[in-house]
């Protein structure tokens, strides 16, 4: 028995399917943000029926293999309407909501990046800010850059909502530090850092979250686990489920894949998988088994928690209660 899972990043609220990028990805062309936009325009077509189930069916999935708890994100809408319907949705099914209206220039504004700011910080933020926790912006070249990110980060705390930040995913950039510097509670991904973003990380309270099923979903570099760990770095484990670079709701592949490839021993991978992810959600009543906390747990039919690793790909969870209540 171990705690469920926290999943403190994932992207659920979307529409339509990308298996041919996909496919051609695995056949030699790389990764780059731009695919978003195949979603956006199947997110904006879908009804909102159509939306709620796809979002109970990963919230399902991810379950089944010990997810006990669930941070989600809006970002394939980019109008006022459909990040606020998406954040509707989402809400009804958790607590952990992020508004991420800044996951890529809206392609309505894509002559008109500030104006696109505008929104976000403005018409769109105050849509969407009765339905959220979180805020959260994509700080990466073809994205948002460093002061369009603190711009927008910002305005989300003057509403009330406690930063999230994808950052230093594609390349060395500003990410990492304006996350420590606006006391974010998780930079996420942070594959490509400087020793100077070591350093801060190390230095204030904001939680490394790597999402290992992007770089196996993309061919990419993977994040060194072992240096930030054995700097005193905060690290979470989470799947990034979206359809574009890291389509996976399993926790438990992702623990195998940070202990094959990042260089984390399988002690440390459970940790960040469960009590990583609530620091990364500033939570202390999930992620652990301790009087206080919810009954949230998960059973495998192996004789320690190391088999995670040493068994993917093995369907090892045979039960998961949250808040006491057995949910498989």
């Amino acid at each position: 028995m171990i705690p469920g899972f926290v999943d403190s990043h994932s992207h659920l609220v979307f529409a339509g399917d990308r298996t041919q990028e996909f496919n051609a990805r695995m056949s030699g062309r790389s990764y780059s943000a731009g695919g978003i936009r195949t979603t956006v325009a199947a997110t904006r077509a879908a009804s909102d029926e159509e939306l709620e189930r796809n979002l109970t069916r990963y919230l399902r999935e991810a379950l089944r293999q010990g997810t006990t708890t669930f941070e989600t994100k809006s970002g394939y809408g980019l109008t006022v309407h459909d990040e606020a319907r998406a954040l509707r949705i989402a809400a009804s099914h958790t607590d952990e909501v992020t508004y991420l209206g800044a996951h890529i220039v809206s392609p309505d504004y894509a002559d008109d990046p500030a104006g696109y700011v505008a929104l976000v910080t403005g018409e769109m933020l105050d849509a969407c800010a009765p339905y959220a926790r979180w805020v959260d912006v994509f700080c990466e070249k073809g994205a948002f850059d460093g002061d369009q990110a603190r711009a927008i980060l910002t305005a989300g705390k003057a509403r009330g909502l406690h930063p999230r930040v994808h950052a230093n995913q594609l390349s060395y950039g500003p990410g990492v530090q304006l996350a420590v510097e606006l006391d974010a509670a998780s930079a996420d991904h942070c594959t490509h850092l400087t020793d100077a973003d070591v350093d801060a990380l190390a230095s204030g309270d904001t939680v490394a979250t790597l999402l290992p099923g992007a770089e196996f979903s993309t061919r990419a570099e993977w994040p060194n686990a072992r240096r930030l760990i054995d700097a005193g770095v905060t690290v979470a484990l989470s799947t990034d489920c979206n359809p574009g670079s890291s389509f996976t709701s399993s926790v438990p592949f992702c623990i195998a894949l940070a202990v094959r490839d990042m260089r984390m021993t399988p002690d440390e991978a459970v940790w960040s998988a469960t009590a990583g992810g609530a620091r990364a959600l500033c939570r202390d009543d999930v992620g652990r088994i301790a009087p206080g906390a919810y009954a949230d747990l998960t059973l495998l039919d192996a004789p320690s928690h190391v088999h995670l690793a040493y068994r993917p790909g093995v369907p090892l969870v045979t039960g998961v209660w949250r808040r006491g209540v057995r949910e498989i």
